[in-house]
């Protein structure tokens, strides 16, 4: 009986071998829960994830789950933008709703879960939907006055084109916030619409769409790309905003313990370094009031012997 149920779960899962086949399915299934898996046969983590479908096909038999060699049939995974394996597909109403790139089993079975679980939406319900998520795009681009919108992280990008991207902002000192559209496959669709650019990465400055790194490099060849831009601030200008951040700064190592405005200066190498010349003190904590350096420790425990150090935190001095 347990050999049965196994190959009942294993014939659960369906492969798939051409563009045709494929269409035909999203067309059959189109009232169900739609998973599909764009595998390699030389990729063990796949072999692995075809495994957990064949579980997951076992808990979910209203769930139809579907297995499709991506590099058997290019057409679909270039259509789908399928650059690496495993990626998984989730589709409701013929509609692509959310994508899982990376072996991630639990991840899986959770989206699986959910999107099992959740009713179909009606027409009106979709366009609310879609009202909404514009509204949440456009909060995005405006979310700095630079947005970079892009597969992976600055510090880990996730494809050539987005490292490029980051390379030449950083070369030109240029500003900017990024958001990982891997991280939310509403965004990384909807803004394919909203801003009618089909690729990734894209540049924004003040919610306004510049362009792809193709864009940005003629940008830059032509030097219009450092007047488009804004720049991130000389150190100096840095340093000077951040003492006069409030009327009493102090730079020290870890946070505040009374009601004063501080700066780890652990969390910043470069400040932790330039505050040293702009200052002329060579060691922390450093304490400022209204921008001016009045002193370390030692300095501030001889003004409190002293009774000045009241007078000089209220700037009665």
């Amino acid at each position: 009986m347990a050999a049965g149920a196994a190959e009942a779960a294993a014939a659960a899962v369906v492969e798939v071998g051409s563009a045709g086949q494929f269409e035909e399915l999203l067309r059959l299934k189109a009232k169900s829960l739609l998973v599909v898996h764009f595998w390699a046969p030389w990729a063990p983590q796949c072999t692995q994830m075809n495994d957990v479908m064949v579980e997951l096909a076992k808990e979910h038999p209203q769930v139809s789950f579907v297995k499709l060699e991506a590099e058997a049939v290019p057409e679909v995974s270039e259509k789908y933008e399928i650059s690496s394996v495993p990626t998984f597909l989730f589709f409701k109403n013929s509609q692509k709703i959310d994508r899982l790139d990376g072996a991630h089993a639990p991840e899986l079975t959770k989206k699986v879960q959910r999107h099992a679980s959740s009713a179909s939406f009606p027409p009106s319900a979709n366009e609310h939907l879609k009202e909404d998520l514009n509204l949440r795009l456009k909060k995005l681009t405006h979310a700095a006055p630079c947005m970079l919108f892009m597969k992976g992280t600055p510090q880990e990008p996730r494809c050539g084109f987005s490292r490029q991207m980051v390379e030449i902002l950083h070369k030109h000192n240029i500003q900017f916030s990024s958001f990982d559209i891997f991280s939310d496959e509403e965004v990384r669709q909807g803004l394919k619409t909203y801003s009618n650019w089909p690729t990734y990465p894209q540049l924004y400055v003040s919610g306004e769409l510049i362009g792809g790194l193709d864009i940005i490099k003629e940008l830059e060849a032509s030097e219009e790309l450092d007047t488009i831009c804004p720049k991130a601030p000389k150190l100096e200008e840095r340093l000077k905003v951040l003492t006069n951040k409030a009327s009493v700064m102090l730079f020290m190592k870890g946070n505040k313990q009374i009601e004063y405005e501080t700066f780890d200066i652990l969390e910043d190498e470069e400040v932790r370094q330039g505050l040293k010349t702009y200052s002329n003190w060579p060691t922390y904590p450093q304490l400022y009031v209204k921008g001016e350096l009045v002193g370390g420790l030692d300095i501030v425990k001889e003004l409190k012997e002293n009774g000045e150090l009241l007078p000089i935190l209220r700037g009665e001095n």
